[in-house]
Order: C-alpha cells, then structure tokens, then sequence
C-alpha cells in the first residue's frame, strides 16, 4: 500500500501548516467568487425595486418583505466580501491560519444570509406574481432543496468520509 493511504482513501497531505493555510486560503476565495457574484447581482436588482412604478402598489406585508429582503442581501453582501478585506488587513503577520478560520466563518455566515435572502426573495416574488395559498409550501420546498445541496449533503459527505486518527 502507498504511504499516506488506507483502504482506499486518502490518509492525508504532506504539508507545513502554512502550506496548508494558503491551500485552504485558494480554496476559500475561489468559493467565495461564487457566492460573491450571485448575492451582488441579486442585491443589485433588489435594490432597483423601489424605484419601480408597482412598488407603491404592494402591500405592506409585501413591502415589509422587500425591507427585509433588502437587509438581508445587504447583509450577505457584507458577510461574503468580508474574507477579501480580512486578507487584505491582515496580509503579511504571518497568522494566515487564523485568517482562513475566521475568513472561513464569514463565508458559512455570507452563506445563510445568502439562503435567507433568496428565500425572501421567492417569497415577495411569488406573493406578487400569484397570490396563490400554495405559495409558503413553494418556497418552503425550495429552502429544503438549498439546504439538501448547501448543507446536508455536504455534512452527510464529510461525516462518511472522514478518516480520524
């Protein structure tokens, strides 16, 4: 059997500490870039709404869902460009481990600011464009798929086929 292996899977890198902190740091940021564009151009078009001839005519239930919508995608916005700035103030004091933590938490926090916001942004969208009863088990049933692809399927993968010591 190769060095490093075991029944098939992988035992593990040979790498420094900090070799491992800039792998983690690559990986991190070109997830971020993902989740970055999305929440951008969806925070964007929430931002033009209100400047649009139906807004006065939503209800104040739907505008008080376009409020919180709006605070949300601001949120994520904020949470999901904060690993970029964290790198950026914090480049060259060799504590690049810690930054990967805390940048990697800003991320997971971006992410559920993320979920939320498109789940407010269903909302709002389909009580304007249906006003169907069946509209809350919609959404309801899009939030359980973002959260299968998101975060179950990604723990269910991680708790399988991770190997400890």
């Amino acid at each position: 059997m190769a060095p490093g292996r075991g029944r098939g899977r992988i035992r593990g890198r040979d790498e420094t500490k900090e070799e491992r902190a800039d792998r983690m740091w690559s990986d991190l940021i070109q997830e971020v870039r993902v989740a970055q564009t999305g929440v951008q151009i969806l925070f964007g078009f929430l931002l033009t709404v209100v400047f649009t001839a139906r807004y006065p005519q939503l209800s104040q239930t739907d505008r008080t869902i376009y409020i919180v919508t709006v605070v949300l995608g601001a949120s994520a916005t904020g949470a999901l460009i904060g690993p970029v700035s964290f790198h950026r103030l914090v480049s060259g004091r060799r504590i690049k481990p810690q930054a990967v933590t805390w940048a990697s938490r800003l991320t997971l926090a971006g992410l559920l600011l993320l979920l939320a916001t498109m789940t407010s942004a269903l909302l709002l969208i389909l009580r304007v464009a249906t006003h169907g009863d069946y509209v809350p088990w919609v959404v309801a049933g899009v939030v359980a798929w973002y959260l299968l692809c998101w975060f179950v399927l990604p723990l269910w993968v991680r708790r399988r086929h991770t190997i400890t010591d």
